[in-house]
């Protein structure tokens, strides 16, 4: 990466929603800090719509091109932005990491332990750094939740649940990598509540025992559209996990039962401290 001084140069692999709707804003917010030189989609109509947003976001002269490899040889970027379908992640982080570049990876960062040790070994013998948005855990309530747990003010960690129980019709898995093991690795577990549990394990720390099953209720794809989990942690608290995707009344949330008091969070986007409850 540049010196604090200078502006780091950076490239989005994907220009679908997720990166038009999220990182561009964020890069925009940021534009004191950051270059956005180029983008890669292999959708033209795409690729021109998001430079053309760029542009009026204030980011000129975006370069297109339908192939990473290509873009990273042009480019020698220091960030990479990856907002693709998670079965190209492993692929596209480890080449960027072999290029010299940092990478922002969207959730999952894999499908596989095997292919998550292909992106460490990648980190360490590049000397770059690759991370996942797991964005919930930076929050300010999130922050002062976990030090207020891991100082022992609430008591002792006890039981917790962890719930992301949304809905999602037939139209959602239109979108042909979605609800396929090769594709996305799984359904709610790894799509959406990965978020929840993520901040689960940011609260509580490492887990040391799970009983877990998935079912396909409803859909017609190919991966689960609910599951369910008991989970003991390290520190022997032990906890519910459940998503799902096929619940009308959607609910996020988190509930932590210590000895002295309960920590709980019911807002997908919580990141502020008064989201949470004491």
């Amino acid at each position: 990466m540049p010196p604090p001084s200078s502006r780091a140069r950076v490239a989005v692999v994907g220009t679908g929603g997720i990166v038009s709707g999220s990182h561009l804003p964020a890069l925009r917010a940021h534009a004191e800090r950051v270059e956005l030189t180029a983008a890669v989609d292999i959708a033209p109509e795409r690729l021109d719509a998001f430079r053309e947003a760029a542009a009026a976001a204030g980011f000129d002269g975006v370069r297109g091109y339908a192939d990473v490899g290509a873009m990273l040889a042009a480019e020698r970027p220091d960030l990479v932005l990856i907002g693709t379908p998670p079965s190209l992640h492993r692929e596209q982080t480890v080449a960027a990491l072999g290029a010299g570049a940092w990478v922002l990876c969207e959730k999952p960062l894999t499908l596989s332990l095997a292919e998550c040790d292909a992106v460490v070994a990648a980190e360490e013998s590049s000397g770059a750094f690759a991370s996942v948005v797991f964005q919930h855990r930076y929050g300010s309530g999130a922050v002062h939740a976990r030090e207020l747990i891991a100082s022992g003010e609430l008591g002792r960690p006890l039981v917790a649940h962890c719930q992301t129980t949304w809905f999602r019709d037939a139209a959602y898995y239109e979108v042909p990598w979605r609800g396929r093991w090769a594709s996305e690795g799984g359904g709610p577990t790894m799509g959406h509540g990965i978020h929840q549990f993520d901040l689960l394990l940011h609260l509580l720390g490492e887990w040391s025992e799970i009983r877990a099953m998935a079912a396909r209720l409803v859909h017609d794809v190919e991966s689960e559209d609910v599951s369910a989990a008991l989970v003991r942690f390290a520190n022997g608290a032990v906890a519910t996990v459940v998503n799902s995707v096929l619940s009308p009344d959607e609910v996020s949330r988190i509930r932590v039962d210590c000895a002295e008091a309960t920590v709980e969070l019911t807002h997908l986007y919580g990141h502020r401290n008064e989201d949470w409850v004491y």
